[in-house]
């Protein structure tokens, strides 16, 4: 009956001061609504990248030029990779467990079909196998083959944004397209893979190695070699091979000292997952300051409360009520405050979490709505302490003074 009648009172209370208990309540519900919604983003933002590098595949390996970490060789020493170290990847007998090899090239350029001009993100010259280590997949059409390699034919697939820019809705199988002054026949659309957020893997034209040096890059070295193994498990076996295969190629005796690095997805997953969680900690952390502005709120307006109600406090001491009685109403108000503003704040958290913020999609973490909610109210029941024990210590003879 005691709790009934306390909770009674604290909304008669917030309910004679209809606005300023409104705008106590906003402060709650942007604080809770900040946590959820900023942790959700730096969430998603680490699933965007998560997904983006599994769909590479587990068994994919990424060789680039330049000095391995704790390497000491210098620039001048260093050499670049080559079409050359690609292929004794692919033929070498020292690396059973490599299954495809594709050397990579990237420029960029202007595309121009009819009166419609475009740059894409990226204009890459590969193999065939480079489709299948990073998981592409046609759409449209097909992929160029082993012999348009060969034969140096000028045939191109197209991300599914550069198809969308440069043809609408239009077919572009069997159309022409011209990079830098040379025409591309496209043979294939690849299938969407989706924004990370942080770029458009679909921005992309893709053609043969030679084409792509021949009219751009010239006949030198390569960005990269994506090398697949034979399976996820091999990963690490196919990483030694890599290594003892371009220490040949390059001439080198030090495995200390080498001029390439190798990554592969399960090592870079790992940096950024670790990336990502220090990344949404940060978020976190910025948006509970606005939790704490929230509870400074209520301590002021509980402080205004009390001070307004002095009186009424006398009367009620003066007829006998126990100074618990007081704490508990006054306690009662600040939390019920925070209860309704943090259950507004979970709402309002949750529907915001269904639009993408900064083109990422927000992922809620379920234990973020609980935290969120139940500090918005430890928040509510400490800030109001102090106003409601202010009020519970008054002495009745100088509570009726008060004017």
């Amino acid at each position: 009956m005691i709790l009934w009648q306390m909770l009674r009172f604290a909304i008669g209370g917030l309910a004679a001061n209809k606005v300023r208990s409104a705008l106590t309540m906003l402060g709650v519900l942007i604080g809770v609504a900040s946590v959820i919604l900023l942790l959700a983003v730096g969430n998603g933002s680490s699933v965007a990248v998560k997904d983006s590098i599994t769909a590479l595949g587990t068994n994919s390996l990424t060789v680039s030029s330049g000095a391995s970490f704790g390497g000491s060789r210098t620039a001048t020493t260093t050499k670049k990779l080559t079409v050359e170290d690609a292929k004794a990847l692919a033929t070498s007998t020292e690396a059973p467990d490599i299954k495809s090899v594709a050397p990579v090239v990237t420029t960029s350029g202007t595309a121009l079909y009819g009166d419609i001009s475009y740059s894409p993100g990226s204009i890459v010259g590969t193999y065939p196998a480079y489709f299948e280590t990073s998981n592409l997949k046609i759409e449209h059409g097909d992929y160029f083959s082993n012999d348009d390699v060969l034969n140096s034919r000028k045939v191109a697939v197209l991300g599914a944004t550069t198809a969308k820019q440069l043809f609408d809705t239009a077919d572009p199988i069997g159309k022409q397209v011209v990079i830098g002054g040379t025409p591309f026949t496209v043979t294939g659309v690849l299938k969407t893979k989706g924004s990370t957020g942080f770029s458009d893997p679909d921005d992309v034209v893709i053609a043969p190695l030679p084409t792509v040096q021949n009219a751009f890059t010239g006949f030198g070295s390569v960005s990269q070699i994506l090398v697949q193994a034979t399976s996820a498990e091999t990963t690490t076996a196919a990483q030694a091979e890599i290594t003892q295969v371009l220490m040949g190629t390059h001439a080198l005796k030090d495995a200390t000292k080498l001029d390439f690095r190798i990554s592969n997805q399960t090592s870079l997953l790992t940096a950024r997952e670790s990336t990502g969680k220090t990344f949404t900690v940060l978020l976190g952390a910025v948006a509970a300051i606005s939790l704490l502005v929230g509870g400074i709120g209520i301590t002021n307006i509980m402080l205004v409360t009390v001070t307004e109600r002095t009186r009424e406090i006398g009367i009620r001491k003066a007829l006998g009520a126990p100074k618990g009685v007081i704490l508990g109403q006054f306690l009662t108000e600040s939390t019920l405050l925070s209860v309704l503003g943090a259950g507004l704040g979970v709402l309002a958290g949750l529907a915001g979490s269904h639009f993408s913020i900064v083109g990422i999609k927000p992922v809620v973490i379920p234990e973020s709505v609980l935290a969120a909610f139940g500090i918005a109210v430890a928040i509510g029941l400490f800030f109001g302490s102090y106003p409601a024990n202010r009020a519970a210590s008054l002495r009745p003879i100088d509570a009726l003074r008060h004017e």
